[in-house]
This record gives structure tokens, C-alpha cells and sequence, in this order.
């Protein structure tokens, strides 16, 4: 495989979605399968509706009116019998059409008197067909979907009581560096760690399980001794810091001592441009830069479409959002910039250091700006956070 060193942000993100396969499936009661890629096709296991209802409150008839009042059909007790020429039933929301019924009138016009029904009803009127929505056999959902609490629904009404979903990608996270403090107001020079907190929420909103999080000092042993024993039971190993070149970057090393591939090794993008993604004994291995907003454009970068193979999911095409304002970004170099879509405009956020999080707090994506200057108007493509 041939390393993408300073791989272009489009580049780099094609590599990291082309470098794993999907992971095995698993079958799930539906009510454990929110949030879940869901795995093969699926067929809708009865027609729906599944019989011809009543589409409103109201009476079925039968031939021309005035009709006698006959009886009342409940949703879920059909009636078995033919429905007699000038009679008619009282009928729910959702109750069965009896056979010979000629339309449902709606209870709010009927006309009722010493038993008898009159008014104006429409042949087929206020009936839903049986199969109007999808036939048993039909194709409802498509492998890849991530299933919503109405995709739920839907597959629920079809009859369907478990679900083939792909298993989620088991995630541990290792903090690279000596610097880090875990609570309380930092000294000494050391930093309050902000990386721990909130990369098992975004990952867990991408759909994996986090399954550990370590911190680790800036020793060479110490960090190859963590990425070894990480990848026995991870599918992706998650690092954040030691991407550079500094004394105290041990990433490369360590991979090197383990005998692992870099497949994208830096990218041309600001913020995140020394990220990494690698395969080191059997598992991925997305190595984040140290300062926070970039790890986070390195995660959205190269993870978002790691973990998008790994559950199957469709390659997903970015929308394009006008810009409001100019954005610039440096020669030769792709800009991830915070902000929000406002009126179909992109709106640059504040606070965009790549050290900063608070622009981060109060943006919900980024625009992807080409390298030079996107005037004020320009198409870029919008890059959401989950």
C-alpha cells in the first residue's frame, strides 16, 4: 500500500473510507437496533395496511341510503359477515372494512335518526386499500440505513420483530502526553484535559463503542506498550497527541516498533495537519493531533469515514452552503472552518484557534474551504458534526 504523505483533505478521506471493510453483523431485537446500521435489505413481511381499513370515525355502508344502523365493527374485532344493501355499521379509526361496504361515512356528517343513517358518501371514500404503503415481499429498507425511532416504526408495522444490524466498531482511546491534568484548576504547567471528556461522545454519536480510555505518558514504551495491548480487543484505536516531530512525539515510532503501516500520513489542512491513520496489528490506529480543534477535524477528517466503512454505511456526498463572508484559506492548503448555517448561508463562528474549543461549542460543522479565497458567496462543502 502506498503511504499518502501530505495527502490532499479529499484524498485522505477517500483512503480512510476505501481502508477497511465492513464488520461482521449481528441479529437484535428491534427494540435494541436505534441508532444501528442495519445490515441486509429488508422485505416488509405483510402488505401495509395489512387489511382494508377505515380511514376516519364513521359508519360503513353498504347500497344506496338511507340505511339501518346494523351493528358497530371495533378496530382489531373484524366482522365477519357480508355487509347487507341499506345497512350500515358503525366503524373506528383503523377497523376493517367489512366485504360489501360501499364507502365510510364520516361520523362528523352523518345524519342519524330513530336508527336510520342518512347523507352523502363517496364510493371507496375514506377507505385505505390494503397494501397502499408497500406489498408483502417489497423492499422497505436498504442496507446501510442508520435506523431512526421511525425507521422503527416502520419495519415494526411490517411484521418485523428482530433486525440483522452491523456490529459496532469497538473503539479505545489513548492520551498521549505528560502534560495532562484530569480535574481541578490546572498548575504547574500542565493542561486540564479536554480530549477524554468528549471524544467517547462523538464517537459513540458516530456509532461505535467506546470500550476504554487510557492516558498515557510521553515515554516510547509506554505508548507502544498501550497501542499492543489496545489492539488485542479493538476494531479502531483512537490516539490523541505524539503526531509530530517533537521530542516527545513517540506515534511513528511506536508504530514502526510494531511492525504497522501508515496509510495517510499528514494532510493538507489547517487546522489537523499532522493526523495520521495507520493499521498496526490487525486494527486501525487514527492518530489526532494534540491541540483540541484539531483533534476534532482530524476525527471528523479520517474517522467519520473509517467508521463509516466499518458499518457499512453508504460514502456520503458533503452538501455545498453558501458562504457569507470571505474565507480564506493558505495556498495549496484545504481551511476546516466552525461556524453554522443560517438562512442557507454558512455563518463563520468565533474563537478558532486550534488550541480553542469555545467556537467549537457553539458551531454545529464545518465549512470546507478550497485552498486561496472563497468570496463572499461561494459554494463550500458543509462538513456537520454528529
Amino acid at each position: 500500500m502506498t503511504v499518502l504523505h501530505e495527502a490532499s483533505w479529499d484524498q485522505a478521506r477517500l483512503a480512510a473510507a476505501q481502508s477497511r471493510s465492513t464488520l461482521p453483523s449481528e441479529t437484535l431485537p428491534l427494540a435494541q437496533c436505534l441508532d444501528r446500521t442495519l445490515a441486509h435489505d429488508v422485505e416488509a413481511l405483510v402488505d401495509l395496511p395489512t387489511y382494508e381499513t377505515s380511514a376516519m370515525d364513521g359508519y360503513a355502508v353498504a347500497g344506496v341510503g338511507p340505511w339501518k344502523i346494523v351493528g358497530d365493527v371495533k378496530a382489531g374485532a373484524p366482522m365477519h359477515d357480508l355487509l347487507q344493501d341499506a345497512t350500515a355499521v358503525r366503524i373506528a379509526t383503523g377497523a376493517v372494512i367489512p366485504s360489501g361496504t360501499f364507502g365510510v361515512m364520516r361520523w362528523e356528517i352523518a345524519e342519524v335518526a330513530d336508527g336510520i343513517l342518512s347523507g352523502e358518501v363517496v364510493a371507496g371514500g375514506d377507505m385505505r386499500p390494503a397494501g397502499a404503503e408497500c406489498r408483502k415481499g417489497e423492499v422497505i429498507a436498504k442496507a446501510g440505513i442508520t435506523l431512526s425511532p421511525s425507521w422503527i416504526g416502520l419495519l415494526a408495522s411490517a411484521g418485523l420483530d428482530a433486525l440483522v444490524v452491523t456490529r459496532k466498531p469497538r473503539v479505545e482511546i489513548i492520551l498521549l502526553g505528560d502534560e495532562i491534568q484530569l480535574e481541578g484548576i490546572p498548575s504547574d504547567g500542565l493542561v486540564r484535559d479536554a480530549l477524554g471528556p468528549q471524544l467517547p461522545g462523538w464517537l459513540s454519536r458516530m456509532g461505535v463503542e467506546v470500550v476504554a480510555t487510557n492516558y498515557v505518558g510521553d515515554e516510547l514504551a509506554l505508548v507502544v506498550k498501550a497501542i499492543e495491548e489496545a489492539s488485542a480487543h479493538a476494531d479502531v484505536i483512537v490516539t490523541t497527541g505524539g503526531t509530530a516531530d517533537g521530542p516527545r512525539d513517540h506515534l511513528h515510532a511506536a508504530l514502526t516498533q510494531l511492525g504497522g503501516t501508515l496509510i495517510v500520513d499528514r494532510i493538507k489542512v489547517r487546522p489537523g495537519h499532522p493526523m495520521l491513520l495507520a493499521q498496526v496489528q490487525g486494527v486501525s490506529l487514527l492518530g489526532l493531533p494534540g491541540n483540541p480543534q484539531s483533534a476534532i477535524v482530524g476525527l471528523m477528517t479520517l474517522g467519520a469515514p473509517l467508521i463509516n466503512a466499518l458499518l457499512g454505511g453508504p460514502v456520503k456526498e458533503l452538501d455545498q452552503v453558501l458562504t457569507r463572508k470571505e474565507i480564506k484559506a493558505r495556498e495549496d492548503f484545504t481551511r476546516l472552518v466552525l461556524g453554522n448555517i443560517s438562512e442557507g448561508y454558512f455563518d463563520t463562528g468565533e474563537h478558532l484557534g486550534s488550541a480553542m474549543l469555545r467556537g467549537l461549542a457553539h458551531s454545529t460543522g464545518f465549512a470546507v474551504a478550497p485552498s486561496g479565497v472563497s468570496d463572499a458567496g461561494s459554494r463550500v462543502a458543509w462538513l456537520p458534526l454528529p
